[in-house]
């Protein structure tokens, strides 16, 4: 109750004045908020109980939730799978700290979910005792939709915590089942123990708990490089934030760094990059296009047209305000100065980056990407009748409104509602610069999809493990389609991954799409694994046509 905590704190004061009773105490409990009041955390004693780092640490903090009582006294096989929760309860707490890979949303997994998942199970195995059967389906459906699952409600997330239990709750539980997922010819191991008593899961948990590995939750070992690397990436730019801007010169006086930092940045815009003069008139490309015969094609090209017109109109204004301010022809305001120092920080101003596409990249990085999407809308404008041969879907400010525009093309000839229509991706064995890529038949060919948390191996057109050290791999030319909505078949579920399509490295909210890739392996490995298909990755692929930035 943040609005109540104010008047709180009047009260406290008031008790104060009075001389209340020395025996009074008042004992506040709360998730991590940012509205309490400042004067109350100043003159509390303040406690805090967060779950330790690491998977060993969080199963023995998981398994001694419970009294060696209550432990010893349960059937053999409520102990089994207790254990297993216990480590359910550590992998979904612990898989925080991959960041998206990990979750779409980070979600407050309590010790309260372990307990009444124990209170379930307890319930549920007294019921089927008559029976001898576990009923693994009720349990799975009540820890993962509504105990754990009660938390979650991103649809991937959801889906990743069905496949973990879907690998736990099944009968091999009881005979000494591999709990770590997919982990067969990877040199490490560790087992669902036999039936025992207190001390002894104890001892086994520090034993025999393996170190701290993605292998554990399903993942390649590449992640921990990504999260080691984030962290330090995160570190040094708060150490960038907090290091002194001014720095002395010689007998001319102090250099200011920020103004320096500035004008080489403008000069990038204005001269190298030209995107003054680069702007695209909207007027000149609509007198090419027959109004009637406008596809939905060309509908997606004018919006983006408009967008980056609206976006480089924001940084030339911006820019030349701040050009005016150092002549000493305007004032310089505050919203001027917080620019400045995003670009001495490299960091994307927020007046433009609510105009622009979404993306993780430094300010030098940003530029040199929005000036590759306005190449590639300068080059559809030369021929605005045409759909370029392959779109780079990573360049579009909206890339879901050209796989809508594939379906409007469909609907359209077929005759059938849009909503009844879905994408199929059809993965080709060629690059987009290949002389020989076949002219496409039905829908339209992309290209910009890297695959994170595996490979896409072009030799067997399939998924395969990442290599070392290789976070991403790229996706060949895309034959995206549209087809009508049909439920998957019982060889697809086997042999197709569902594989979500992210707009950055950040996932949740910036999904796109769901794309069909073909695995040799069950899909739910590359589900517990977190892999999915993003569209801008900072960087320069060995895959791409020399001199390509990604």
């Amino acid at each position: 109750m943040p609005s109540f905590l104010v008047e709180l704190e009047k009260k406290l004061d008031a008790f104060a004045a009075e001389g209340s009773n020395p025996s009074f105490r008042l004992f506040l409990s709360s998730d991590p908020s940012n509205d309490i009041p400042i004067g109350l955390l100043e003159r509390a004693i303040k406690l805090t109980n967060e779950p330790p780092e690491g998977l060993k640490q969080n199963m023995k903090r998981a398994f001694t939730f419970f009294n060696q009582e209550e432990i010893d006294e349960k059937e053999s096989k409520i102990r089994t799978i207790l254990f297993a929760l216990c480590y359910f309860h550590s992998v979904m707490i612990e898989r925080k700290k991959f960041g998206p890979k990990g979750w779409n949303m980070m979600y407050s997994f309590s010790m309260g979910d372990l307990r009444d998942s124990s209170i379930v199970l307890n319930n549920y195995m007294e019921n089927n005792a008559g029976t001898g059967k576990i009923p693994w389906d009720d349990l799975k459906y009540l820890f993962g939709e509504i105990m754990y699952g009660g938390h979650v409600v991103d649809n991937i997330d959801r889906r990743y915590v069905s496949s973990c239990l879907d690998n736990l709750m099944q009968d091999a539980l009881l005979e000494e089942k591999e709990l770590f997922p997919y982990i067969e010819g990877k040199g490490i191991t560790f087992k669902s123990p036999q039936p025992t008593t207190y001390d002894k899961y104890l001892e086994y948990i520090q034993v025999e708990c393996p170190g701290e590995t993605p292998l554990a939750f399903g993942m390649h070992p590449n992640a921990e490089i990504d999260f080691r690397t984030k962290q330090c990436i995160y570190l040094f730019g708060l150490l960038n934030e907090l290091a002194p801007k001014e720095t002395g010169g010689g007998e001319d006086g102090a250099v200011d760094p920020v103004q320096e930092k500035v004008l080489e940045f403008m000069h990038l815009v204005n001269d190298t990059h030209s995107l003054d003069t680069n702007r695209i008139n909207i007027e000149d490309v609509t007198s090419k296009i027959d109004n009637e015969s406008r596809t939905p094609y060309q509908n997606v090209f004018i919006q983006e047209c408009v967008v980056m017109n609206t976006l480089i109109n924001e940084i030339i204004r911006s820019l030349q305000e701040i050009e005016l301010s150092f002549k000493g022809e305007l004032t310089l305001s505050e919203k001027m100065e917080a620019l400045m120092n995003c670009i001495y920080l490299n960091k994307v101003p927020p007046s433009w980056e609510k105009l622009a596409f979404m993306s993780t990249r430094g300010l030098g990085s940003w530029l040199d990407n929005l000036k590759q999407r306005l190449d590639q809308l300068n080059l559809w404008k030369d021929d605005p009748t045409k759909v370029p041969t392959v779109t780079f879907i990573n360049r579009l400010f909206n890339p879901q409104s050209f796989l809508t525009a594939i379906k409007q093309d469909y609907a359209k000839l077929r005759e059938i509602e849009l909503n009844k229509l879905q994408i199929q991706t059809d993965i080709m064995k060629k690059m987009y610069w290949e002389s020989d890529l076949p002219p496409v038949k039905e829908g339209a060919y992309i290209f910009g999809m890297q695959v994170e948390g595996a490979r896409w191996d072009m030799s067997v057109g399939q998924l395969e493990e990442s290599l070392p050290k290789k976070q991403f791999s790229v996706l060949p030319v895309v034959n995206c389609r549209a087809v009508p909505l049909a439920a998957p078949t019982e060889k697809e579920l086997k042999t197709i991954y569902q594989c979500p399509v992210y707009k950055t490295e950040n996932r949740g909210a910036t999904i796109v799409f769901i794309a069909q890739l073909k695995t040799k392996l069950l899909p739910e490995k590359w589900i517990l694994a977190g892999v999915g298909l993003i569209l801008d990755v900072e960087g320069v692929s060995d895959a791409f046509a020399p001199g390509v930035t990604v």
